[in-house]
């Protein structure tokens, strides 16, 4: 006997929030740097927000004795006790904030972090006020729970930054808070810290939260940065051990919440997804060691070293940089002497050069084709390579 085969069965239709997350087009770009590689061309890689570092040296050792010691368990969901403790301090420490580490709840990574906050605060169909440019997952954290990004254009005259004038201005009956961070991706531009404090003024007198992403805090160039968390109780901030502490595929964050939140944070953590990896947790105690934190801290005079170099550099190739970045590992370029397209520029750029840079339209939606996101998380010699190479193409165009 014989069966004819079955047709391909009816798929349910998905949740109807899958439509509003856009994808991730810059990963288009990636795919195609990387078969460029594995067709053997030499690409150098600007475009990632990754630190080229990885942990030092003590934050292993402590990985592998956590490992052989079987310190593998569960943990509680909001972390163990001496992590709590040891990222406390450091905010003191490094951002003169007096944070009681019952405040600290640990988490899988910044993203979850902020996925744990959406969850918490935001009310369907609430909107939450947010920069245009901005991280793109931001937007998308909001809707995962059916909340609305509202995104308000911004530029240089307020660093790329929401300030309190904009907050009020867009506040309607439906915003429930703000997310705001500094330094930002993708501009790494800062919001001066009195003009933070008035945001988080009007917001407060509005009701709303205020969640600020300081995950590029300690990646700062200029004056010894200040947290949010010096200006009360009430604002919730997210970190983590990505950017300032290289350990990005180590998904590990934290949040500082209000302290009649954490209970209810925690709830969420437990259901979600049960406790951060207790391996992680175990080596992150090592950041904060004398020598770990010696290291970050040269690391972070090497990204300030790049930083002044590249800033210069493609300023003077044409592309207008408005804002110097203050922290963080990223240049936001203006490309519109050369192009009214960023995306298919970005494109011709890889394939001629061998340059990855990420165009603008991942990160909003106000004037995109004339952005470009530069990442200088990789060595000296390969941004002096990068802007050679660019040097060259773009002479004919200039």
């Amino acid at each position: 006997m014989t069966f004819a085969p079955a047709s391909p069965p009816t798929l349910p239709a998905l949740a109807a929030r899958n439509a509003r997350i856009a994808p991730f087009h810059v990963m288009e770009l990636v795919k195609h740097a990387d078969a460029l590689e594995r067709a053997g061309r030499s690409v150098i890689h600007l475009s990632i927000g990754e630190p080229d570092f990885t942990a030092p040296a003590p934050v292993l050792d402590a990985l592998a004795r956590a490992a052989r010691a079987g310190d593998t368990g569960y943990t509680s969901a909001l972390g163990i006790d001496a992590l709590r403790r040891a990222i406390a301090r450091w905010h003191g420490d490094e951002f003169g904030a007096d944070v009681d580490p019952q405040r600290v709840l640990v988490t899988a990574g910044a993203s979850g972090a902020l996925l744990l906050a959406c969850a918490a605060l935001v009310h369907p169909g609430a909107a939450v006020l947010m920069t245009d440019p901005g991280y793109p997952c931001n937007r998308h954290f909001v809707a995962a729970f059916d909340g609305v990004p509202r995104a308000l254009p911004v530029g240089p005259a307020t660093r790329f930054q929401l300030d309190a004038a904009t907050v009020r201005a867009h506040w309607a009956d439906d915003v429930r808070g703000v997310l705001l961070a500094s330094p930002s991706n993708p501009t790494g531009t800062s919001l001066p810290f009195d003009e933070l404090a008035r945001v988080v003024d009007a917001v407060r007198e509005r009701g709303g939260f205020t969640i600020v992403d300081e995950i590029y805090l300690g990646l700062s160039y200029g004056a010894r940065p200040r947290s949010a968390l010096s200006l009360g109780a009430d604002v919730v901030v997210v970190g983590s051990f990505s950017k300032f502490f290289h350990m990005t595929g180590w998904r590990l964050g934290w949040l500082v919440l209000p302290p009649a939140w954490v209970d209810a944070f925690e709830k969420l953590a437990q259901n979600l997804y049960i406790c951060p990896s207790a391996l992680a947790q175990r080596a992150a105690l090592a950041c904060f060691e004398p020598e770990a934190m010696a290291e970050y801290r040269a690391r972070r005079d090497e990204f300030r070293a790049r930083r002044d170099y590249i800033v210069p550099a493609v300023r003077e190739l044409g592309f207008d940089v408005p804002v110097a970045p203050d922290g963080a590992f990223y240049v936001w370029l203006d490309a519109s002497r050369f192009t009214d397209d960023s995306d298919r520029f970005a494109i011709e750029l890889l394939e001629a050069t061998g340059v990855a840079l990420v165009p603008g339209k991942d990160f909003g939606a106000h004037d995109p084709q004339r952005w470009l996101r530069l990442s200088y998380a990789t060595s000296m010699a390969q941004l002096h390579e990068a802007v050679q190479r660019l040097r060259g193409w773009l002479r004919p165009r200039g």
